[in-house]
């Protein structure tokens, strides 16, 4: 009798032990009795997720120094090194990756000094609305509240759902429109059209994360680059395409020798410049789509895109050459400012319409070509891409041959 009225009062402590551990898990921080009157839509979010419920409350993240409405610039802002203490391998992976450097690739546009702060700054109205992601300078942190937390451009505040990441439709804000319609490209293909078709829990339809973030590696690099430029090139004929292409770039200058923008590409990683480095990127590719495809087809299909960014880096070089002549010969003057003209990282800042139309290529339509035939969109590899190519280089080379008319004339 003893023995169990011993054990009754052990499981009765147990139970009541429990019971008070249940009710301080539950129990509600000072910052959540208080954001539910000021911001009780992020305080659902975050009570809804799961971060919430494995204990992690605004604090964690936040600090504690932040007490009321009027201290509120005490409330720390999260960064990728905030999530790193609980998800260390994919902040390291995302740090190693593109992600990670699109403020990088952003902010060192020459045409970005010219842009008012809505654009760039941030409002996150412009070019920063994506670009935010990338890591930032320590004096443009001190200087910015916002945006550090990169995390969250996927896994969006403040429940941070890894199922939200996982759907293809969290990439589409950024990777759609002028430069880089991806979002197009993929939901009209055939994969984005099965995966559409038959939902998220399709087991036939790769999606963006398929493909670029296998296994969940949140490096997200590919073979070619942001500029499908990679170097050196065994072809000679296409090497010196890519010259002509790197010169107004203002990667290389006059004679061909490296400029500073040098080092803004391989900090940006928007060029791929080694065989090795190519070729890494490229297996993983291969090996992706081969769990759907055959090995062969597979490699055939990405050669195929390869000759794809030949031919059209063969007709953008062509115009590039166009316009180059007439800096050369005096019908254009190169702005005082600039350092390199042609200058395609003047984007829409150019000081000609000839220019206007040659940064579109290089932008626009070059980007559309490659990409889509990367992304299995006929249409937009060729009608958005390929067509007006052709047809610009035409207007080019005819907007060339009238300023030469003029200039001639003008001289008599």
């Amino acid at each position: 009798m003893k023995v169990f009225k011993f054990a009754l009062v052990i499981v009765i402590a147990l139970l009541m032990s429990t019971v008070a551990f249940a009710a301080k898990k539950t129990q509600k921080s000072a910052c959540v009795n208080c954001h539910e009157k000021v911001t009780p839509g992020v305080v659902k979010q975050h009570l809804d997720g799961k971060m919430s419920k494995a204990g992690v409350d605004c604090s964690s993240c936040h600090g504690s120094d932040h007490k009321t409405k009027d201290d509120y610039k005490l409330a720390k802002m999260p960064t990728a090194e905030t999530c790193a203490g609980c998800h260390k391998n994919q902040v390291d992976q995302f740090k190693a990756g593109k992600h990670n450097l699109a403020w990088i690739a952003s902010s060192s546009m020459p045409m970005m000094g010219h842009q008012p702060k809505a654009v760039t700054g941030e409002g996150y109205k412009g070019c920063s609305a994506c670009h935010k992601i990338g890591e930032k300078s320590a004096k443009e942190k001190a200087e910015m509240r916002y945006g550090h937390a990169q995390c969250d451009a996927c896994h969006t505040r403040h429940s941070f759902k890894k199922s939200e990441a996982l759907d293809p439709r969290a990439c589409q804000t950024c990777h759609m429109g002028f430069d880089h319609p991806q979002w197009e490209m993929y939901s009209t293909s055939k994969h984005g059209t099965i995966w559409q078709i038959e939902g998220k829990d399709s087991k036939r339809a790769p999606t963006c994360q398929t493909c670029h973030m296998n296994g969940g590696d949140h490096n997200v690099i590919t073979s070619w680059g942001f500029l499908a430029l990679r170097l050196p090139e065994d072809d000679k004929d296409w090497m010196n395409d890519r010259v002509t292409i790197l010169k107004a770039l203002g990667v290389l200058d006059d004679k061909g020798q490296p400029t500073a923008r040098l080092e803004l590409v391989k900090a940006g990683k928007v060029a791929r410049l080694s065989k090795e480095e190519f070729q890494k990127e490229r297996d993983k590719m291969t090996k992706v789509c081969s769990t759907c495809h055959g090995a062969s087809y597979a490699k055939k299909q990405l050669d195929e895109g390869d000759m794809v960014v030949k031919d059209v880096d063969k007709i953008f070089a062509e115009a590039i050459r166009v316009v180059q002549g007439l800096y050369n010969d005096g019908v254009l003057k190169k702005p005082a400012s600039w350092s390199f003209a042609p200058d395609l990282l003047q984007f829409y800042e150019a000081k000609s319409s000839l220019e206007q139309d040659l940064y579109r290529m290089f932008l626009e339509y070059r980007m559309r070509t490659f990409q889509g035939a990367f992304h299995m969109n006929p249409d937009y590899m060729h009608w958005y891409g390929w067509a007006p190519m052709k047809e610009t280089l035409q207007k080019i080379k005819d907007e060339a041959a009238k300023l030469r008319t003029e200039k001639a004339a003008a001289k008599h």
